[in-house]
């Protein structure tokens, strides 16, 4: 029978949350671009094992009569490390751990469950993975020190199609971990992903589902 474990997912959130704010507590990656610079030897970047375990990702889904959440598991990844700023990285979503956990009554929960896990959504038996790939890292001048510190531009691919993204994050390395927090908007029509939209559905009325939906995201790599 399909059951959720709704403290538990909480639990490691609160956890992933509270270890990415004490890496991300470090400066911003960002540098004075008026300051000298020191004569140095540039280093290959270092490569970071992204931590699935100690890692986090939540989505949101909206439609006019209101919205669903849930989880979704890092496979693995690697970040790429230059001193103390993220350069790249690269990171594989298993989609087969895709999760709802707004809905508490079993049957429901299934229901929704299945048809996500469908071609009318994100075709997973088909697609058992998704990916992101990280294209470049641009620091967000002046951002403050509890603010997103850099634009993340990367390919993102779903259900077998490549798009380019980007969003705001803050990122940050301290002591052999990097860490990365944000949220990021996904047009999931881009991917193929047309069921219940008004783009292409103009009468489908109150039972439309936003184009976007959202990924909130905490990720540990470590050295």
């Amino acid at each position: 029978m399909f059951s959720i474990h709704f403290p538990f997912v909480m639990k490691k959130f609160a956890l992933s949350a509270l270890l990415v704010a004490s890496v991300l507590a470090a400066p911003a990656v960002a540098k004075d671009p008026t300051a000298p610079k020191a004569a140095t030897t540039a280093k290959a970047p270092a490569s970071y094992k992204v931590q699935p375990q100690l890692s986090t990702l939540g989505w949101v889904g909206k439609k006019v009569t209101g919205q669903h959440n849930g989880t979704i598991q890092f496979k693995s990844g690697d970040v790429e490390v230059q001193g103390s700023q993220i350069t790249g990285g690269t990171f594989l979503v298993d989609m087969t751990s895709l999760k709802v956990v707004d809905i508490t009554d079993a049957d429901t929960n299934g229901k929704l469950m299945g048809h996500l896990r469908s071609d009318d959504f994100f075709s997973i038996e088909k697609n058992p993975t998704a990916t992101f790939k990280i294209t470049r890292i641009t620091p967000i001048k002046g951002a403050a020190a509890a603010a997103n510190n850099a634009t993340v531009a990367g390919e993102l691919t779903i259900k077998g199609i490549t798009k380019p993204v980007s969003f705001p994050a803050k990122v940050g390395v301290k002591n052999g971990v990097a860490a990365a927090s944000g949220t990021a908007t996904i047009d999931r029509t881009l991917f193929d992903i047309r069921y219940g939209s008004k783009s292409f559905f103009e009468s489908i009325g109150d039972k439309a589902i936003d184009n976007d939906f959202t990924l909130s995201f905490n990720v540990i790599a470590k050295k």
